[in-house]
């Protein structure tokens, strides 16, 4: 299954791990590389050396191509540059235009994918130099930037950026989205809450609980509710405690919400965590875990189990065959 996206990124499957900061370790980014797919490991958020040392670690785990994800709305050309300094050869940008960054990162050699919400989106990218798109579908857990759905978008943006690989995202958590986004277009799939399940993923065993029960009803898309730490970015997550206090409370808005200020948890190394923080539950954390944000996409219905993240994306390849096979029999 060799598309036009694994042959320009150098790999043999058309799976990508979607960056997840806090619960996506070096481990699980080198494990999805070495099944063949594309790691790519959320470093925005830590200093540029933490940053440093993580490459250097994903680099000894794995020889395979991987990148690392910067978000835009919390720009730093700092961690740009020692992306590059460590030979990182693929950079993945996220929600706002991308901007000098993008030609930064190209004028180095790097090859980039935005993640876009719309079209429009999409080209302003691409006529910036960008090598590949993630059109992301309202579907999708974690921030959402766009208001499509992943039918609609992905055919949409695959129209106007010419020969440029897109990857699909939004709900895609096993072979038959695979196979689905190839039909419409797509080069590749962007999995994140799929691989949250993954042996090496760092997630807390509360989070994971829920994750393997959940149906797709099962989450809430929320224009600011988990804000703290990330204002006006809208969001999925799985509906919890706190949500229902919010809607309950008739969804007020920020400085009257029931429970602003309430340390629900905390960790050895981010310290407390506040009700409507911005924060994915990984396995160092204590208290209400269930009340803190537990990203998830409408995809989380097909989460059953944990499994090696190699397996994972086996798994994925070769239902999409099986099932792009069954069509061919139509």
């Amino acid at each position: 299954m060799r598309t036009d996206f694994c042959k320009a990124f150098g790999v043999a499957y058309p799976v990508v791990l979607a960056p997840m900061a806090g619960v996506v370790p070096d481990e699980l980014v080198a494990a999805v590389s070495n099944a063949g797919g594309l790691g790519l490991a959320a470093l925005w958020h830590v200093s540029e050396d933490e940053l440093r040392v993580s490459v250097r670690n994903i680099k000894s785990l794995t020889d395979k191509p991987f990148g690392v994800n910067l978000n835009m709305d919390f720009p730093s050309m700092a961690h740009l540059d020692a992306c590059l300094e460590e030979g990182v050869e693929v950079i993945s940008l996220f929600w706002k235009p991308p901007g000098e960054f993008l030609t930064h990162a190209k004028s180095r050699g790097a090859k980039v994918i935005y993640s876009a919400g719309d079209a429009a989106d999409a080209k302003a990218a691409v006529d910036l130099g960008a090598d590949a798109i993630c059109a992301q579908g309202w579907e999708a857990g974690g921030h959402v930037r766009g208001t499509v759905g992943s039918m609609a978008l992905i055919p949409a943006i695959v129209d106007v950026v010419g020969d440029i690989p897109v990857l699909a995202a939004g709900g895609i958590a096993d072979g038959r989205g695979l196979a689905a986004a190839l039909s419409l277009g797509a080069s590749a799939v962007w999995v994140g809450t799929r691989f949250l399940a993954a042996a090496e993923a760092n997630v807390h065993p509360v989070y994971l609980s829920h994750l393997l029960a959940s149906s797709e009803n099962d989450t809430g898309h929320f224009g600011d509710l988990f804000d703290i730490g990330w204002p006006d970015a809208p969001h999925r997550a799985l509906k919890n405690s706190t949500s229902k206090m919010w809607e309950d409370a008739g969804r007020p808005e920020l400085g009257q919400r029931p429970g602003e200020g309430d340390i629900v948890a905390s960790s050895a190394k981010g310290g407390d965590v506040l009700r409507y923080q911005s924060k994915s539950p990984s396995a160092d954390l204590r208290g209400s875990v269930e009340a803190v944000s537990m990203w998830a996409g409408q995809g989380v219905s097909m989460v059953k189990e944990v499994q090696p993240a190699r397996d994972i994306v086996r798994g994925i390849v070769e239902e999409a065959k099986l099932t792009m096979e069954r069509v061919r029999h139509f």
